[in-house]
């Protein structure tokens, strides 16, 4: 429709003028004036001069007299608002219920595929509420990806190497009497992290001993004992020792388990895992590559640099005067590593906080200068802390806040609502339990995805409960009205109702749900689940004006309840669709 009004403005212009116009503005009528489609008047002026209400007034007549689509319209202040012809609302909807794969691509439609990285955490420690952010986003933006046409792999780095896993790891060894998730009953991750803080508590008290006896501070916190026995822990794992090696598998497998929980909790999984332990040797054969392409240099100490200054950027260190690798040399291993294992790769998204933003500027910009064709699709997609309104998290000082804690505590939150707003008569107790974990999930998962990644978010448990306004409960609430609306509806609905006149409310829901493609479509080229969410909400607004104003199985004529029952049907599936692409399960019943 809209490429048809295009044309047939610039032919208006064309034919009344005698002018050309490059472009036209199209936009959706105001709600306060009659139309569905406006014609913005005002940029035309530059090419055509005059009156924007002259103007309009005689592009709308010939808009009229030459497109059957167009069946009214009228000009306010330069604007031109346009009345779409009834038929094309009713055959619009008819398209819309008979495609059951309406808003996703059926097939990718390109031969590349996309590799989206998100989680990554350190073993040393469980999932916190910035990792529930990171994978919610990544997961979200991999299926949107899939049902815009394209080919996902999900994938994660483990980092399952370093001094602070080795930190848990002596902690365990010097604290923990043996004791494993299985004696305590603790999920491994707990468990692990437990060592963690155990050993920044056991590293403060011998710093403090320290300086008591006359050392530095910072000298202190180099040469504290347990800090020098992690150091060691670090080489002799570097080098193979069988003790070590075989303790750090038996502490991670114990974190891999945990995290597995959490993830199924959260409903989010992955085509494919990298290990840092695998990788962190990669990239030192492609920075010799470098060297020799004139891509990097050499200082006279040995290190190898890369010089992006002419780029706006800085000198950057890819290897130390010692030949070991920095963080950057092994994502640029990694990177090359994946288009290996996967040849089909066209280009990866990296769902990493911003403060990385610069890192993966230089990473992706390293990997052009490299000459690999799929760095011109890599994509950062960088987002911003969670805070709650109990401040800042600390995980070394064990007040971090727990992924699987806040889930239950959604739960809870959930089912305290809901039994004071006295909406589950006629649930089991197990029903109920359910119910109370799809709306706490759901009013996380809606609450952080509903905003830009880009914006800082604070979030507040409460809040992101409520049964009315911008919340995920509010939109599964509205879905289960429908199936209510659907359960009660004893006719046959399945046929397409005739000759229909539709009402002011009927036609705003069928454009707002011709426009779901589109938003599908731009959520994938935006990476931005927001569009989704905040598009599930403007529809789940206009039905529920709808359903308020508009009776539907008391509906006089029986066509009219058959459309209603059909249009109610059709939102509760674009509802259903959006919600899943946001990694959010909708409720029968509520």
């Amino acid at each position: 429709m809209e490429e048809l009004l295009v044309k047939t403005v610039k032919k208006a212009v064309q034919d009344i003028f005698d002018k050309e116009l490059e472009s036209v503005e199209l936009q959706g009528t105001r709600k306060e004036f009659e139309g569905d489609i406006t014609v913005v008047v005002f940029p035309m002026l530059r090419v055509v001069k005059g009156n924007p209400q002259k103007i309009g007034e005689q592009i709308g007549d010939y808009l009229k007299s030459h497109l059957p689509l167009v069946s009214d319209f009228n000009v306010i202040k330069g604007f031109l608002n346009l009345v779409i012809n009834n038929d094309h609302f009713t055959k619009r909807f008819a398209e819309i219920r008979t495609d059951k794969n309406f808003g996703y691509c059926e097939a990718p439609t390109d031969s590349k595929a996309v590799m989206v990285e998100y989680s990554s955490p350190n073993t040393n420690k469980p999932l916190h509420l910035g990792h529930i952010r990171n994978n919610l986003l990544g997961y979200s933006v991999a299926e949107i990806l899939k049902a815009s046409g394209k080919r996902v792999y999900k994938t994660q780095i483990i980092n399952d190497r370093g001094i602070h896993i080795c930190k848990s790891m002596l902690a365990w060894q010097k604290f923990g009497n043996g004791e494993t998730p299985e004696s305590t009953g603790l999920k491994g991750d707990k468990l692990v992290g437990n060592y963690y803080v155990a050993f920044d508590k056991a590293y403060k008290a011998e710093i403090e001993s320290l300086v008591a006896n006359g050392m530095d501070k910072k000298e202190a916190e180099k040469q504290a004992p347990i800090l020098l026995e992690a150091q060691d822990m670090l080489r002799k794992w570097e080098q193979g020792d069988e003790e070590v090696v075989s303790l750090w598998k038996t502490m991670n497998q114990w974190v891999y388990n945990g995290f597995n929980e959490t993830y199924k909790a959260m409903g989010v999984d992955f085509d494919t895992l990298y290990y840092e332990s695998d990788t962190y040797l990669l990239g030192k054969d492609i920075v010799q590559e470098g060297l020799e392409k004139g891509v990097f240099y050499k200082k006279e100490d040995g290190s190898v640099w890369i010089d992006l200054t002419e780029d706006g950027l800085d000198e950057k260190i890819v290897l130390r005067a010692d030949g070991t690798a920095v963080y950057m040399t092994q994502d640029i291993g990694t990177a090359i590593q994946r288009v290996k294992d996967h040849p089909d790769i066209g280009g990866m998204v990296y769902t990493v906080g911003n403060e990385q933003d610069y890192h993966f500027k230089v990473l992706f910009l390293i990997l052009k200068k490299l000459g690999y064709s799929w760095a011109e699709h890599l994509y950062h997609l960088s987002y911003g802390m969670v805070d709650l309104p109990t401040g800042k998290m600390k995980s070394r000082e064990g007040t971090v806040v727990d992924a699987d804690d806040l889930i239950e505590e959604m739960a809870a939150t959930a089912g305290e609502i809901a039994s004071e707003l006295g909406k589950l008569d006629g649930f089991t107790d197990e029903e109920k339990q359910e119910l109370y974990r799809t709306i706490g999930l759901g009013a996380l998962k809606y609450y952080i995805l509903k905003v830009d990644p880009k914006k800082r978010i604070l979030f507040d448990p409460k809040e992101s409960i409520d049964f009315q306004g911008n919340t995920g409960p509010f939109i599964q609430y509205t879905y289960a009205r429908i199936q209510s609306i659907l359960r009660k509806a004893d006719f046959d609905h399945s046929e397409q109702v005739g000759e229909y006149t539709l009402e002011i409310r009927e036609k705003e829901l069928i454009k707002i749900l011709g426009q779901f493609p589109e938003v599908v479509q731009q959520a994938a080229e935006n990476y931005s689940p927001a569009l989704i969410a905040n598009y599930c909400y403007d529809l789940v607004k206009e039905f529920n004006s709808f359903y308020q104003n508009v009776s539907i199985l008391g509906a006089e004529e029986s066509e009219q309840r058959v459309f209603r029952v059909q249009l109610a049907e059709q939102v509760g599936q674009v509802i259903a669709k959006s919600m899943k692409l946001l990694g959010v399960n909708v409720p029968e019943r509520m």
